[in-house]
């Protein structure tokens, strides 16, 4: 089990590392705000592309098993070279800004969305520490369980003063990270997701993958997510039986 949790370790900084979480340090403000400007500029670029392209989108090439909302980052190198857009936008990664620009279900109609890296910097934090603390110990640091699969993390034995959080693209408030049975961490976007499952139409029932709620409705992608659908009109894990 330990082995099998060291190369998982390995597998999520190798993740980051791919996502471009070390973005760069000297970002300008204007670089840290999403703009709605940009975001249809891109999106022009690959419409554009797509219809010269008999449907293939500019994309850059990542693992089969990444996760979905991870795995469609746009290239922006392609569409520079081929004339459909003049600059990168500030607010992308490549450019100093602390967004990834991705494409949302890109096979049938790809639409440009954002992924927050400062998300993926808190997880990186957490990560560190906690593969310190397993090459001390047998099990990670399992605090309080929440399902029979799912926990809250022991933040104290990590060294943390305060239980880790994320900055919630959607509302900005802090949000929990927590853990798998296997020390997987994860973001939890339960209450992101409760407040879009009032304030959004939609025909979700139990069984369905809730997070394209998220998706489908705001730029941001809910990325390092576990899965969520919903039961009594609440978000609920899809834990396994």
């Amino acid at each position: 089990m330990k082995y099998r949790y060291i190369r998982a370790i390995g597998a999520v900084f190798l993740i980051f590392l791919l996502s471009g979480c070390l973005y760069p340090k000297n970002e300008l403000t204007k670089n840290q705000v999403p703009n709605e400007q940009q975001l249809e500029t891109v999106q022009s670029a690959v419409d554009t592309y797509r219809e010269k392209n008999q449907g293939l989108v500019p994309i850059k090439t990542t693992d089969n098993d990444t996760p979905i909302f991870r795995k469609y980052l746009i290239n922006f190198s392609i569409l520079q070279e081929k004339g459909l857009l003049g600059e990168i936008p500030g607010t992308a990664y490549e450019n100093g800004g602390v967004y990834q620009y991705v494409l949302l279900t890109p096979e049938k109609n790809p639409r440009v969305k954002l992924i927050d890296l400062r998300v993926s910097d808190a997880l990186r934090e957490v990560a560190v520490k906690l593969e310190v603390y397993r090459n001390e110990n047998l099990y990670p640091p399992f605090g309080q369980p929440i399902t029979n699969h799912l926990y809250k993390i022991d933040y104290e034995e990590l060294g943390f003063e305060h239980e880790p959080y994320v900055v919630s693209p959607y509302s900005q408030k802090n949000i929990p990270i927590i853990m798998d049975t296997d020390g997987n961490l994860y973001v939890d976007y339960r209450t992101d997701l409760y407040e879009a499952l009032k304030k959004y139409d939609h025909s979700y029932k139990t069984g369905d993958d809730i997070r394209y709620l998220l998706a489908e409705n705001t730029p941001f992608l809910p990325v390092y997510s576990y899965p969520y659908t919903v039961k009594d009109g609440e978000p609920v894990y899809m834990t396994p039986e």
